[in-house]
């Protein structure tokens, strides 16, 4: 019998699972247990999709690394069945326009991405639901990634006037072809198998078998496994990736040296597929478009930790000025879903609107020692 019991961890605010539930005048949203040769965070913060604020990107944080010293490998799940993680509280950071504050969610989530991305111990993110923004940060980066007919997997931020942060500039680039692409630039949603197709997950399970999938694995103590007990729960199978058919397509569109020609490639085309997916384009941030183009040519070339630190500085001057704020107001605040853009047209949009958002602010993002080392010899 696996006997689930608290972990005691030193962290603003972490709560600790107990046997018997509590009423508390701080909700819990990060969970910490240890389940046999496991150590199993969840998310819980339901209504909001289980997004990650600050409070609970330090309290995952402190508990991974605890459990990187004390278990065999680390599960990371959401609670309920709508979502692994929805995304990161964007909301937060543009209503204080601090960009201080914006900072300091920055670097401790750049840091938690990085740290799962070196962690020493088999990682195992669930992503059984919604994983969009920094529910992808949490898993991608990691050694395992698990979807279920349920998962909801996309980089929906140039429709906020963002970029796909989190990482996006590395691993993007890094899917075959040009799919990171074209994931990145329209927010286009892959559902399903399609999550493991692509290469964003390395795995796929049904639903109603993660929680036996969960047991097993608290049982392993090694890699290998871990690694069998995924191929047992996970078989593979014949059925095609759903945008297999327009790869080509995919391919000759997002080859464009700049956003202005992945549209003129794609007009060339005129088929169904690429008419949809111009008017996708259309709604996005004209500016953010720009960026996000900018920010994938460059990490494609970058480390993790070049990436994330480039990252960091956009992140900051986002919420300093551009089109982030106006796409929260229209999509997430008011859902009036008319974002007026600045500029309005990708042909306004000039280098230096580009450039200055990835101008450095003053500060690096500095990544512990410990992770440095490890990330240095990947």
């Amino acid at each position: 019998m696996i006997i689930a019991r608290a972990t005691r961890i030193s962290a603003p605010g972490l709560k600790f699972a107990r046997s018997m539930s509590s009423k508390s005048e701080n909700p819990v949203t990060v969970i910490a247990q240890e389940i046999g040769n496991a150590g199993v965070i969840t998310l819980d913060r339901q209504k909001a999709l289980n997004a990650i604020n600050l409070d609970m990107v330090r309290q995952i944080y402190a508990a991974a690394k605890k459990f990187e010293q004390s278990k065999d490998l680390v599960i990371i799940k959401g609670a309920g069945e709508k979502a692994f993680c929805a995304g990161g509280d964007v909301r937060a950071l543009v209503e204080t326009s601090n960009v201080e504050a914006a900072k300091t969610f920055f670097r401790a989530e750049y840091t938690l991405n990085a740290t799962i991305h070196a962690f020493r111990k088999p990682y195992i993110a669930l992503i059984d639901g919604i994983t969009m923004g920094g529910g992808v940060g949490l898993s991608v980066h990691g050694r395992y990634r698990v979807a279920t007919e349920r998962t909801l997997f996309a980089m929906p931020e140039t429709g906020i006037g963002l970029f796909p942060d989190v990482g996006g500039g590395y691993f993007l680039p890094r899917l075959r072809g040009k799919l990171g692409y074209y994931l990145g630039l329209t927010g286009f949603r892959l559902k399903g198998r399609d999550v493991e197709k692509s290469g964003v997950a390395t795995h796929f399970c049904e639903s109603a078998k993660i929680p036996e999938l969960e047991a097993a694995l608290c049982k392993c103590s090694n890699d290998q496994q871990v690694a069998e007990t995924l191929s047992k729960f996970c078989p593979k199978d014949s059925s095609d990736f759903s945008l297999a058919k327009h790869l080509n397509q995919i391919d000759e569109c997002f080859s464009g040296a700049t956003v202005e020609e992945i549209i003129e490639r794609l007009k060339k085309d005129n088929s169904e597929w690429a008419q949809n997916t111009l008017k996708t384009l259309s709604k996005m941030s004209p500016l953010a478009l720009k960026v996000t183009k900018k920010q994938l040519d460059l990490g494609a070339k970058m480390t993790l930790p070049e990436d994330l630190g480039m990252e960091y500085h956009m992140g900051a001057r986002h919420v300093e000025k551009s089109d982030f704020k106006e796409g929260v107001r229209a999509m997430l605040v008011d859902r009036d879903n008319q974002p007026k853009w600045n500029p309005p047209t990708l042909e306004q949009v000039t280098d230096e609107h580009v450039d200055a958002l990835f101008k450095p602010m003053g500060d690096d993002l500095k990544l512990p020692t410990d992770v440095q080392q490890i990330l240095s010899k990947l």
